[in-house]
Parts: C-alpha cells; structure tokens; sequence
C-alpha cells in the first residue's frame, strides 16, 4: 500500500511516525503486549499534552492503563505521582503491581497499616491520607506532578466521599489530576466541574466492553438467554435487543399458579423446604441449589465463577453447601499447589489461632476450588482466596457485593441469586449500577471470548424489569460531600473564614445544587400559569369561593390538629406507663408484628434515667426488651403501644437465661405461658372524640353553612378545582423554597458549624485556638467528641486498655443496634470515662440542635457506641483471640477491621494530645491491640 503514496505523502506519513516516536507514549506502549484501546490512547495523549482527565469505562476495561501512563510520566519528567485508592487491599495490590514493574526502590504505600518507602517518587496511599497531608502542609507534596484517583466514583458514598472533593478542591494548581471512574451517566457533568475547579480537562467516555457478556436466567436445569439478539449481534453489543419469549411466557406460566403458602388440609404455614419440595413436583422449574449451580456452571465450561450473595453468612452457608454435595473443582496438582500457598502466607498464625479462625474448613475448601469471600474474613484469609482465585486454583467463589468494588478478581461468569439486598434500612431492589458494577466482574480480558452473567430464576420475577436492569446504563454521580468540624478548623487555618467559604462553594456538590435550580424555576413558571386557570374554575357567581375554601380548609386542619393530640395524648400516657415496666413483669403487647404476651427483659429507658449504656439509650421514648410467647426476644418500640399497658403479673428471670440460646428462650416462655396464659386481656375502652365538643369546629361549621356559596349547585365541582388551586399553591411554595435552599447551601453549613465551634472557643474569627489545632489532627465522624474528651480530661489516668476501651467508642458502629441487648464494659475508671463521653456527646448534641446541625444531613456527631468496648478492653489486656472472640460473638475479619481502627484512632489521640498520660497511654494502648492477628498485615 505504501507503494501507492506519493514520495510527499510518504515523507509526511514518515514525519509523523517520528512525532510518535518522539513522545513518552510510544516507549509505554513498548511495555504492554497488548494493543492499547482508543480510549486509552486519547487519554494518554491528553494527559502528556499537559491536560487532567476523567477516564469513564466499564470494570475490566483497562482504564487503570491511563493511571500507570501518569506513573511513566512522572518517572520520566522527574516529578512525583501519587496513586490513590478508596481501599487499602487495592492499594496493596496496586503497589504490587508497581513495585513488579519499577522496582521496590521507586514506588511506596502509605495507608492506615503500612508505610513503605514513603518519600519515593511513586507512592500509592488511600485516598485520606492524601487528604490528611494536604491539610498538614506535608514537606512529601513538594515535587509533587501527578495525582491519580482510582475509582473516583467513590465520591457518591454518602460515609466517606467527601474526601476525594476535599482532595480535588485543595489539591496544588501545579498537579495534573487523573480521575479513573466506572461508566457514570453524568461523566461530562463531572468533567465540567473539574474543568471548573482543576482547569482544563479532558473527558473520554467508554462503554465498549472488551469482552462481550451474555446475560442468562438459570431456571431448573434449563439456561435461558435474557435476550433474543436481533441483526445477528452478539453479546451486550449493538442491535436491537428484545426480552427472550421464552422466558416471558415461562415467567407467565409460573406466576399464574395459585401460591403454596399453606397446608390446604390443616391451614398451618408449611416450612420453606416442604414448599420447595412441592413446587418441583408441580413444576419442572425451580430456582436451583448453590451447588447445583456451580455444577452446572463447571458442565458448561463457565467457571471460574463469583455468586454475589448478599449476606456473609449466606456466603459460609454457601461452601458448606458444596462440600457437603462432594464437589471437587480441582485435581490432585492443583490441591498440592493450594495447600503450599496456603501454608506459606499462613506461616505466622500461631496453631491455637488457626482453630478459632476456621482455618482447617476454610483449606478444605480452597483445595476443592471453593471459598467465600466477605468483610467478616480475616484479611489474611481474604488476600489468599483472591491470589488463588487470580492463579486460577480456586473456581468458586460466594461473596457479598464488597468484592464487586476495585479488587482486581475478573471472572468467567458471575451469577447473582437475588435482586434484593438489604441496604441498612430495608430490602430493596438492586439499582442497574449495582447491577452494572457486579456483572462488570464477568469476562476476563485476554483469557475469556465472552462474559456470562447468570441470574437464578425466583418465584415472581419479571424478565421485562430483569431485561431494564441489565440494558440501562444510568449510574448517576451524586455528590455526597458536607463540611465537618475538622475540615472547618484546617481551612481557617490556611485560608481564613472568607476564602475558606468560597473554596466550599467550589465544591461538586454546590455544582449540582445550582445546576438543580434551573430546572425547579422552570417548574415554578409552569406552575404560576397552572393556578391562574384553576383560580378561573373555581370561580363562585354567589360569593368569594375562596373565602369558603378557606373556611373549608380550616376546619379540616383544626379536626386534624385535635386527631393529632389525642395521639400524642395517648402516646403519652403509654410512654409513661413503659417507664414504669420493670425486668420480670409480664404484659401484653396490644398491636404489632409480636402482639400478644410477653416478659420485660430490659425496660429500655431513655437516656438520662438509666447508666448511659447504649442498649439504655433511646430518644424516642422507651423500648423495651421483651421475650414474647413464641420464644422471640425482640426490641419493641413506642408503635407497638398505641394505649398504656398495665403488668398482669411478675416472674423471675432465671440468672443462667442466655437470649442467644434456642434453649434458654424456649424454656423461659414456656414458663411465661403456664404462669399468665389464663389472664383475660380487657379490650381498651374508645374515648369520646374531642371534636364533638371544640367550640373553633362548632363556629367553623356555623360559618360554612352561613357562607353565600353553601347554596351552589356546582358547590363540589367550585371545591374540587379549589384544592387542586391549593395543593399547587403549596408545591409552588416548596420549590421556591427549595431554590432559596439549595443556594449557597454548602457555605450556610459552614457557617453554622464555625458557629457552633466559635462557641466552644475552636475559633475566634480567622484565628484558631489552641483546642482547634488539637482538632484539627484528629479526624472521624466523632472528631469533635474526641477533641472535648481530650479537653475536659476524660481520659486522663486512663491505663492504656481502659483507653482503648474509650477510643472504640468513637469508631465502631453495630451492624444492627435495635435488638442489641447493653454492651458488657470494663469496670471502674474506663466504665466512668464511657459515661462521660456520652454525656459529653449529649451535651454536643444539644449544641449541634441549636445550631441547626442536622445529623441526618450527614453532618454532626453521631451516639457513639459501645459495643466493641469489651473487645478493645480485652485484647490490649493480653487475652487471647479465642476467648475475646467467644465473648463478643463478632467474625474475625470483623474485629480485625475495629481493631485496626481503633489503632488509628488512638494513633490520632496519641499525636493530637499534649505530652502527658494520655498520649503515653495511647501509644502503649497501640502496642497492647497490634499483636497477633491483627498484625497479620500484608504488603501486595
């Protein structure tokens, strides 16, 4: 073909071969055996010609191709990189990779565990630290050239992405910013805040996946493709894609049978494996068993494979399930191979700890292929099942949807078992970017010519949603950042109040706030010129319609407002016979999920009137804990006693009564039921309405019927058009509200926060106080706790297990609280201390209301908790894991990840306090919990 090109177009052709040449990018393209993708050359060039990028792809499109490009320019230009990650087993990963490529002396890591090699010219960290040294004016930012920010959409979790904006926003003007997100649908939204903010940057989209990926539904023995392919397309590709007839009318055929809830015979409720049962006998589908699953999935060649199972103890069950039906996913070699790792990267846990950990099933497992994966593992133990899956000897893997974010373990296939997870409030359906984000794992690039997603077939479920979920790209960026009173120290500090305000409203989140507004003043227009028409409809020829509507109006507010006390009466008086409850009355429970009798195990009093324990500590009245007559011990709440409740009788709870023992439980309420079955529950008697004898409703009432426009025969048809007037009225006033709102909404909370801290003496004007620098080396959610503990001495005296014990309390948080029973805590000083911070934190609580600081804003101090006080306690007294275990009932992995935290927090404490007990305490108090398994740290 060159032939064909004259001499001029061959020396130009030449020309630009030798640009190419000239550039970094044509040596880093030397370094991969792969061709790069468009997208990460446009990104690359970009990034050389001197500009920030946002890079939006699929997972496993290789867009981390364009982060390792600002590592070689950095390298080669002499400067600095740091590489940022939301996690810390991907910054070890990352720094593996790095470290493989460039050699240990080059790259470093710095995160909450590990510092390695910190002042190298490639240094990957989590995301915080990079905030914690922008905010110290950290000497290791000098040189500084390039800042990658892996997974960048973390921004929108609504815990811990106001991080990266804070790093974006402070970042020095001098360094090129990289920001490597999975696809988003508002990435030019983004990108133009970053324009605005960071200067020029260049956006590059991807949707491509590399490997293609089939979506499929397994229901009985039979693999349905989600979608009939039309055009002849393959894959997630082009075409035009219908949901497969098959599956809608198998989906129609299932669920038009009559439901098998109960035994027609005898009307009892059938257990769920008797209904299982049933259904496959009636049915040729059914939702198949894990193990099913991957047997099938091993047929036809789809391992590996990840379920998602959206419950750690789901994932546990789910191994057990295959051992138990003898699956064997390796051979002998391979079991050989697992066993050598293993034993190798396991070397340093002592035998007793290896028992309390599970190590002996969890082997089992990984020799047969098979492992689960969750937060609730020992990190250890995690590492290992992603190195062996990564190498191919492990080819199932059951994990929680933890996995689904950076790790780098792609597989073959993915299968989901539901579309419903518990998002901490409730079971709700899975959004299509969670969707996105979990099937993104299937298809490896370079070894896999197509990727399977497998959903299981469940009772219900609609292929047309399913289709939705699978064939909608939107996962939108929402912006979660708000000021905290740590950030507002350190901005004062390097800026003052006035600059400090403007960089906040520079933030993405005010970006998106006023670009929100536009579109509510256009409804605002819309809707004044709706209520000019309804105001022409309701129009009375006898008199003023809306005079009458207004009488209308108020007389159903005033018969709502007196409804209304008479609940708040009646509440009253059954929050005032609750706090008289007792341990060992017996009661019955008038309504609810557990009406019916019950023993009062804890009285669960508000706070202030009992000893400040947090199983104590309920705001909204008492709750108490209660055994019910079917052997359930449950929380209940301030709803389940709409009218007072009276005890019909006492009991003694036994000493020995465990409410975690199916055996305690059931013995205690079959002694309930002989001692009070025989009480006749009285029905409570209706109050007369207080409306009957309000003399506001009798004039209301008067002058409707006296009102001109009582008599019109289109009376209604007038009203009707009338409360449409008004209910648009309202909307209207509420947008426009909103629009004052959401202006300047970011700085409003900036200001109320250096209110509030004004007041206790952080600041005075443009200047911080000695107790603000103590603030601002302490950072959390209870940032400001830990500072007034510090301050009011709290913790003075302390030993160092007694502060570890307090130091838990600013960061752990249950799972789930309600049906918590009091945590246990350590006698004496450190038992004291606790109920100083508590009532430290109520008084803060106080402040932060008067301030108009609303915790359900995301700002503000958290109830600090408890629960892992014991814990903390124990193990930096020396006790061992078993035991400390056996006492909390809390996975390893999870105690781990507290542990560790508690660490930093008091790592924090020891730096923030002046020289004196508490930060020797601190520092020993570190040394006393970093043993053991919670040393088990690994690098890469």
């Amino acid at each position: 073909m060159t032939d064909e090109l004259s001499p001029a177009e061959r020396y130009a052709a030449a020309r630009v071969r030798a640009a190419e040449q000239a550039t970094a990018l044509a040596p880093f393209r030397e370094m991969y055996d792969f061709a790069l993708d468009e997208f990460q050359i446009e990104a690359c060039k970009a990034l050389e010609s001197g500009k920030g990028v946002l890079v939006a792809a699929p997972t496993g499109s290789g867009k981390t191709i364009v982060g390792e490009f600002a590592v070689h320019l950095a390298l080669t230009q002499g400067r600095k990189c740091f590489y940022t990650t939301p996690i810390k087993a991907l910054s070890n990963q990352k720094y593996a990779d790095l470290v493989k490529r460039y050699g240990a002396d080059k790259v470093g890591l710095l995160t909450g565990d590990n510092s390695v090699n910190s002042e190298a010219p490639v240094v990957v960290m989590t995301t915080e630290v990079l905030r914690n040294m922008l905010y110290a004016g950290s000497q290791s930012l000098l040189g500084l050239g390039y800042v990658v920010m892996d997974e960048v959409h973390y921004l929108s979790d609504r815990f811990r992405g106001a991080v990266w904006e804070e790093v974006i926003i402070h970042l020095p003007a001098s360094v090129t910013l990289v920001s490597l997100s999975a696809t988003v649908s508002n990435a030019e939204e983004f990108g133009d805040w970053l324009d605005t903010v960071r200067g020029d940057t260049e956006v590059i989209v991807s949707e491509h996946r590399p490997v293609p990926l089939w979506q499929h539904v397994l229901a009985g023995r039979r693999m349905y493709d989600l979608f009939e392919e039309k055009n002849g397309q393959e894959g997630d590709r082009g075409g035009r894609r219908e949901v497969n007839p098959d599956l809608v009318r198998l989906a129609r055929m299932e669920n038009s049978r009559p439901g098998f809830g109960r035994d027609k015979r005898r009307g009892r409720p059938v257990r769920e494996a008797d209904r299982e049962r049933e259904r496959r006998q009636r049915s040729r589908i059914w939702t198949p068993g894990r193990a099913e699953v991957i047997d099938r999935l091993d047929a036809e060649g789809l391992l590996p494979a990840i379920t998602f199972i959206f419950s750690r103890a789901g994932c546990e069950s789910a191994v057990q399930q295959c051992l138990y039906a003898g699956l064997r996913l390796n051979d002998d070699a391979a079991r050989a191979q697992v066993r050598s790792i293993v034993e190798e990267r396991t070397a340093g846990i002592p035998d007793e700890d290896l028992h309390v950990l599970g190590y002996f099933e969890w082997l089992e497992g990984l020799e047969r292929g098979i492992a689960a994966h969750h937060a609730g593992m020992l990190p250890t133990f995690k590492e290992v099942v992603e190195e062996l899956f990564t190498r191919g000897l492990v080819k199932a893997v059951f994990a929680t949807e933890t996995l689904a974010l950076g790790i780098n373990m792609p597989a073959r296939s993915v299968v989901l078992e539901k579309l419903v997870k518990w998002n901490g409030e409730q079971h709700a359906d899975i959004t299509p970017g969670e969707y996105t984000q979990l099937t993104g794992r299937a298809g490896r690039r370079g070894i896999d010519v197509e990727g399977h997603a497998v959903v299981l077939w469940q009772r219900a479920m609609d292929p047309a949603a399913l289709a939705g979920l699978a064939g909608t790209r939107t996962y939108p960026l929402r912006s979660s950042f708000k000021p905290s009173y740590n950030m507002a120290v350190n901005l004062v500090s390097q800026f003052g109040r006035h600059r400090s305000r403007e960089l906040l409203e520079t933030s993405f989140a005010q970006f998106q706030a006023d670009k929100a507004v536009v579109g509510i003043s256009r409804q605002v227009q819309r809707n004044e010129e709706g209520l000019e028409g309804y105001r022409d409809s309701m129009t009375c020829h006898l008199g003023d319609f809306d005079e009458y509507a207004r009488l209308r109006r108020e007389l159903k507010d005033r018969e709502g407002e007196l409804a209304r006390q008479g609940v708040a009466q009646r509440r009253a008086a059954a929050a005032v016979a609750l706090e008289k409850l007792r341990p060992g009355d017996v009661i019955h429970v008038p309504t609810g999920k557990f009406a019916g009798l019950a023993l009062v195990l804890d009285p669960g009093l508000p706070a202030g009137r009992s000893n400040g324990h947090r199983g104590f500590e309920h705001h909204d009245g008492p709750r108490p804990l209660v055994l019910t007559a079917e052997r359930q011990v449950k929380r209940l709440a301030s709803i389940d006693f709409p009218i007072p409740v009276e005890p019909l009788d006492r009991m003694r709870i036994p000493r020995s009564f465990n409410p975690r023992s199916p055996q305690s439980r059931r013995d205690l309420a079959s002694a309930l039921r002989t001692k009070a079955g025989h009480h006749d529950v009285r029905r409570h008697r209706k109050e007369r309405s207080a409306a009957a004898d309000d003399t506001e409703i009798t004039r209301l009432r008067a002058a409707l019927r006296a009102h001109p426009c009582h008599g019109c025969s289109d009376r209604e048809d007038h009203a009707r058009w009338g409360e449409r007037y008004h209910r648009l009225l309202r909307d209207t006033r509420q947008l426009e509200r909103r629009i004052e709102g959401r202006t300047n909404t970011i700085a409003r909370t900036f200001d109320r926060i250096c209110a509030l801290l004004t007041e206790l003496d952080y600041l005075r004007s443009d200047e911080v106080t000695d107790h603000g620098k103590r603030l601002a080396r302490l950072y959390g959610e209870l940032d400001l706790l830990a500072s007034e503990c510090l301050r009011d001495g709290v913790w003075e005296g302390l030993a160092p297990a007694e502060l570890a014990a307090c130091a838990s309390a600013l960061v752990y948080e249950a799972r789930s609280a309600d049906d918590a029973l009091p945590p246990k805590l350590p006698a004496g000083r450190a038992k004291e201390a606790l109920g100083e911070m508590v009532r430290i934190w109520g008084r803060l609580d106080a402040l932060e209301e008067d301030h108009r600081i609303n915790q359900a804003e995301g700002v503000g101090q958290r109830e600090p908790d408890l629960g892992f006080a014991w814990a903390a306690y124990r193990w930096s007294s020396g006790h061992g894991l078993d035991e400390v275990l056996r006492e909390i009932d809390m996975p390893a992995g999870d105690f781990v990840r507290w542990t560790k935290q508690v660490i930093d927090v008091l790592g924090q404490i020891a730096a923030a306090a002046p020289d004196g007990t508490v930060a020797r305490s601190a520092r020993r108090a570190v040394d006393g919990l970093l043993r053991g398994v919670v040393a088990y740290s690994s690098v890469g």
